[in-house]
């Protein structure tokens, strides 16, 4: 059936408007909430690391559409211009469906009320629309000029419909590049990546995790350390565990209990000790003797062991490995830690190790960075975290002569506390990034997840406060999270998010 000129005027300028009020109304309601438009922008696995300007060029590409939509001799490029923009927007959630790490949220205005497959079947309507009422136009404008023809039109809407589909693959693959190896410091929060589990109340605020075995957590006690509790992950279940030991004439200051199956490791960095037992009788069955003093520790495997000391010149911290059964048994890495100020408080960090990984991790409290290194101490690689700052900013003094030092003002942290599983590396952050919600902050303990096989970021999610905002420790086992908040062991359940991120070796 062959339409006559009247109603294909009729059809394209029902479409012109149709268009018209959809970007207009799209784009003030981007402008009302234009702060929150560039969060959910910056939390999109397509475009995060874009967020700031694409933000802006979307609400002027919106409003410039309309705008030629309305003017007659302007609306064929109008027409134009809302293919491109409706076939970007149908790329865009093609992708995040079938391509993206995770689903953000949606984009705001009318299209929030639509669930995400909704949204792809209207963006495809209104393509269809777009692209029919450029034929018409063109075969209205044939009568007038004989410039027009209709396989000219159809060749430039698959140019355009090309083009606007490979702009979003690009700008998609370029993000990713971005956020996961040179983060601008936005951080990504997918939908629920650790979902809250259980909780049990503790009697004192001295407890912290010692580790796993099987399926239980085992929480050590700085005032009792002889006595380890553990709860399976449902913390319904809890039991009480006495270690044997005599520790003789040792000045023990601070005992702390390390579980790594079939081992559990207790020390104490006040003085040169380190003690093994079988976590099956928990009883102590070998001493490393020769260990050196030691303000660090992780457990490698049964003869050997992970430290930093501060045996090198002017005190400043060292990393290294003691192994019982080698000659010489003690292997500083002096080159591992890197001094910036004094060599003391500013490599100062988290010292790790990834049983699945087999690799030593060392994560600095007052800058970006992190050191992977296998389990002899050679340097892997420098990593980095996604904030900003680079360089510790603290102040120094020496006292007595250079023979002690202190520090003279408040230092500001970067990365509070930290706990690796297989090839992740879990990082409590106190820096908040850009596009985030201050809500969030002042109710959660903020999570970065890095994978440690490529040094890449990966994503973030929150561990709320429970009736404390203190996290005094937390670890990863398979499958869950554990945390102690002030008085309560909490545990979290990784999710698809996280679990497929797990590379076990």
């Amino acid at each position: 059936m062959k339409w006559s000129a009247s109603i294909k005027t009729v059809f394209i300028q029902s479409v012109c408007y149709l268009f018209a009020v959809l970007f207009v109304y799209a784009a003030v309601s981007k402008m009302l909430d234009f702060e929150n438009f560039q969060v959910q922008l910056g939390q999109s696995p397509l475009l995060s690391a874009f967020a700031r300007w694409i933000s802006v060029l979307v609400l002027a590409a919106e409003l410039i559409a309309a705008l030629f939509l309305l003017i007659g001799r302007l609306r064929h490029i109008g027409l134009y211009c809302a293919l491109s923009l409706m076939v970007m927007f149908t790329a865009y959630i093609f992708i995040i469906l079938n391509y993206s790490s995770f689903i953000p949220c949606s984009c705001g205005g009318i299209l929030e009320k639509m669930g995400w497959n909704a949204h792809l079947v209207f963006n495809i309507v209104f393509v269809f629309l777009a692209a029919s009422a450029i034929v018409l136009d063109a075969s209205v404008g044939k009568a007038r000029n004989t410039g027009y023809s209709f396989l000219a039109q159809t060749k430039w809407i698959a140019v355009a419909i090309a083009a606007s589909i490979s702009a979003v693959a690009l700008l998609y693959m370029s993000s990713e590049e971005v956020m996961h190896h040179s983060n601008p410091f936005i951080r990504r929060y997918p939908h629920h990546p650790a979902e809250y589990s259980a909780s049990f109340r503790l009697k004192y605020s001295s407890y912290y995790i010692a580790g796993f075995r099987g399926q239980r957590i085992y929480l050590g006690n700085y005032e009792f350390p002889s006595y380890l509790m553990s709860l399976d992950s449902s913390l319904k279940h809890q039991k009480m565990e006495r270690i044997s030991f005599s520790p003789d004439s040792i000045p023990f200051k601070n005992i702390y209990v390390r579980i790594q199956e079939p081992y559990f490791y207790l020390y104490d960095g006040s003085v040169p000790a380190v003690f093994r037992g079988d976590a099956k009788d928990w009883r102590i069955t070998k001493a490393f003797k020769g260990v050196p003093y030691f303000t660090k520790l992780a457990p490698i495997d049964g003869a050997s062991i992970a430290f930093r000391s501060n045996n090198s010149k002017k005190l400043a911290h060292v990393l290294g490995v003691f192994n019982m059964d080698s000659v010489p048994k003690i292997s500083y890495k002096r080159n591992l830690l890197q001094k910036q100020i004094d060599g003391i408080f500013d490599t100062d960090g988290t010292l790790l190790y990834s049983e699945g990984m087999e690799k030593m991790v060392y994560l600095y409290y007052y800058r970006n960075e992190f050191i992977v290194a296998d389990k002899y101490g050679s340097l892997a690689y420098r990593g980095h975290t996604i904030d900003t700052i680079s360089h510790a900013k603290i102040k120094v003094s020496e006292l007595k002569g250079g023979r002690e030092f202190a520090m003279s003002a408040p230092a500001d942290v970067v990365n509070s506390n930290a706990a690796v599983f297989e090839n992740l590396l879990f990082v409590h952050s106190l820096v908040r990034g850009r596009y985030e919600n201050e809500k969030l902050w002042k109710k959660s303990f903020i999570i970065d997840v890095y994978d440690l096989s490529s040094g890449s970021y990966l994503m973030s999610f929150p561990i709320y406060h429970t009736s404390s905002s203190s996290l005094n420790s937390f670890a990863v086992a398979d499958g869950y999270l554990a945390a102690v908040i002030g008085n309560d062991l909490i545990v979290y359940q990784l999710k698809d998010a996280l679990k497929k991120e797990i590379k076990k070796e």
